[in-house]
Order: structure tokens, then sequence, then C-alpha cells
């Protein structure tokens, strides 16, 4: 059972580093204004959308014309992966 957990916790720590890949690849796309109806950036916009949109209405930060939802995203994200990575690390020492 505690292999188990070892390997889903990795395979979670993993999808959130991927998803954080994935959002900065979309936060760095902003500043080149990239074309809307390009099959990849529309991948990128469908796969963080829901999470930005979540944020954007539970925290509506912005300054100015500046969206700061992707920032604390990738902020919430970090400390989601942190506490996967401690919780591995004790899985891993429990598990001998």
């Amino acid at each position: 059972m505690m292999v188990f957990l070892a390997v889903f916790l990795q395979f979670l720590y993993f999808a959130v580093y991927l998803y954080q890949l994935i959002l900065l690849i979309r936060i760095f796309l902003s500043w080149i204004n990239p074309d809307p109806y390009n099959k990849l950036v529309m991948f990128l916009y469908g796969i963080t959308d829901p999470l930005l949109d979540l944020a954007r209405r539970f925290i509506p930060i912005r300054i100015g014309m500046f969206d700061l939802s992707p920032i604390i995203v990738f902020f919430l994200l970090s400390l989601l992966q942190g506490g996967i990575g401690r919780l591995s690390a004790l899985v891993h020492r429990m598990a001998g």
C-alpha cells in the first residue's frame, strides 16, 4: 500500500510541475500576443483557463490592465507541490 501511495504522490508531483510549466508558457505567450486561433495557443488556454477563471472569481486582482491571477495560481501550485514533496518524502521514510 505504501508503494502505491509513493508512486501516486510522485505522479501528482510531476503533474503539478507539468501544469506549472504549461502555465509559465501561457504567461510568456501573453507578452507577445499570439494568434488566438493557433492550435497550440488554444490548447494552452483550454488547459489553463479553468483554474485561472476560478482564481479570478475568488481573487479578482488586477493592477491597471495587468491580471495577476496567473502569478497567484503559480504561487499556490508551488505551495501544493511543496506539500506533495514533503508528504512523498514522509511516505518514502515510512516505507523504509
